[in-house]
């Protein structure tokens, strides 16, 4: 049987289907992906992928419709890739040990924040220093420091108050 049509190479084949149809098939992916960008990536790999395989093709003339198939295929499999990512992603946010990734300023300004603290901390009288320290330190109950440091509940409460009052006010200079 012949035909009036001439016989392609793969690359003559394939440059006639992409002018002819690039735009239509990236239309087609993006109305699946809906990304512009990945939709014309992912009708590149097609058309690579198809001229691969240009030596095995049963019918030459069906190379549009294989174009098509590979499309739809591989804006499914990015569909399927990023519904994959979007799980793994909240999962992970939503992971109760999840830790943020320190900045890499982050030892520098803990360090300035410690340094902070404790020039705050030798401002204040010794006995509300010593309360806040065994209350957030130790983590002491006010029973335990007062038995600790021989005083009241009620002075603890009230060294705590006066240490942790005058603490934010130091602090809020500082920081």
């Amino acid at each position: 049987m012949v035909t009036d049509r001439p016989v392609w190479t793969a690359d003559e084949a394939l440059e006639q289907l992409y002018a002819a149809h690039w735009r239509r098939l990236v239309r087609l992916s993006v109305l699946l992906v809906h990304d512009q960008g990945l939709a014309e990536e992912i009708v590149q790999d097609a058309f690579v992928a198809v001229h691969g395989r240009w030596g095995r093709l049963r019918d030459p003339d069906r190379a549009l419709a294989y174009l098509r198939q590979a499309v739809v295929n591989r804006s499914r499999s990015a569909l399927r890739h990023r519904g994959v990512e979007a799980r793994y992603a909240a999962r992970e946010m939503n992971s109760p040990d999840r830790r943020a990734v320190p900045g890499a300023d982050e030892p520098a300004l803990v360090d300035a924040r410690r340094d902070s603290v404790l020039g705050a901390m030798r401002a204040l009288p010794q006995r509300q220093r010593e309360v806040l320290a065994l209350r957030y330190y130790l983590d002491l109950s006010e029973s335990e420091i007062a038995d600790t440091l021989g005083i009241s509940r009620g002075a603890v409460k009230s060294h705590a108050s006066r240490g942790a009052a005058t603490l934010r006010s130091l602090l809020q200079e500082d920081l």
